[in-house]
């Protein structure tokens, strides 16, 4: 009989640090992994990051995979397992995904492997800063084996507290990990192999977030974009990503609920994605800005 393969569930609200988690994977886990990837927006950012690694993926793409790509997310593992034979498989969902749908499709569609465990990413700032818990969000929250509250630098110790006491309302099997940039003992991810009784959802799934890209051959000017950056929240843009193409060299942008960050990273040109619950209503307004900022 064969052996089914471990698979991985990373979820977590837009921003939270699902991403970075799979960078600290992939530099620290000797398996052969292979990493699934549903992104929210027109380009794949997340995609492009993790690329170059030693690593197999497939990207979903735009939709969601808890509802519209199942179909596409069956064929992918089964594709995967065929082609890779990897020791462990990792799915990251976006953002705004519900994760009990895909629980219960790996588990009642999928023969080639078994669900290792659910991985919730959760980001202590955001939660300081928008207290009200969402549908989605709870979601990703219940359907833990464990929560990585990420991002512990930037809150206080009570902040903290009241944060864990917040999550175990919601989910009191979970272990939290706290974190910062999501470092964390492997050992703690991978090999959970919880059993669980998922039924079948019937949720009709509404997003909340929308996107839109921005993409140039352009220089931008690094103090006009900083300053752009810092004006962000103003536009509704609770999440922005992408890569920024400056004169000395190109950068890695992160931007979530008011604070941002530059990182080298080694890719061409400036593609930038912004989401928002109403940001098109500032599309326009904010490539004007950026166009500003071309050389």
């Amino acid at each position: 009989m064969q052996t089914r393969t471990p698979l991985t569930v990373i979820t977590g609200s837009l921003g939270s640090g699902k991403t970075t988690l799979l960078r600290h994977i992939l530099s620290s886990i000797p398996q052969k992994i292979a990493i699934l990837m549903n992104e929210f927006g027109e380009i794949a950012i997340d995609t492009k990051i993790i690329q170059g690694k030693n690593v197999a993926m497939a990207d979903l793409g735009g939709g969601c995979v808890c509802c519209s790509l199942l179909g596409e997310f069956e064929a992918a593992v089964d594709e995967i397992i065929d082609t890779v034979n990897p020791d462990i498989i990792v799915v990251e969902t976006t953002g705004v995904a519900e994760p009990d749908a895909l629980v219960f499709d790996i588990q009642e569609s999928l023969t080639k492997v078994r669900l290792d465990g659910v991985i919730t990413v959760v980001d202590a700032d955001a939660m300081v800063k928008y207290p009200s818990i969402g549908h989605t969000t709870r979601m990703q929250i219940e359907a833990a084996d464990i929560i990585l509250l990420n991002k512990v630098d930037l809150v206080t110790e009570e902040q903290l507290q009241a944060i864990e006491a917040k999550l175990q309302s919601f989910n009191e099997v979970a272990e939290i990990v706290r974190t910062q940039r999501c470092q964390v003992d492997l050992d703690l991810l991978f090999g959970i192999a919880r059993e669980r009784l998922q039924p079948e959802p019937h949720h009709v799934h509404q997003p909340e977030f929308e996107s839109f890209s921005y993409t140039t051959q352009a220089i931008l000017k690094r103090e006009c974009f900083e300053g752009f950056a810092d004006k962000l929240l103003e536009k509704d843009v609770y999440r922005a990503k992408g890569f920024i193409r400056f004169t000395d060299r190109v950068y890695l942008f992160n931007f979530v609920a008011g604070r941002w960050e530059l990182e080298p990273f080694d890719r061409d040109a400036t593609e930038l994605v912004f989401i928002g619950k109403q940001v098109k209503k500032y599309q326009q307004e904010i490539i004007d800005h950026l166009k500003k900022c071309e050389q």
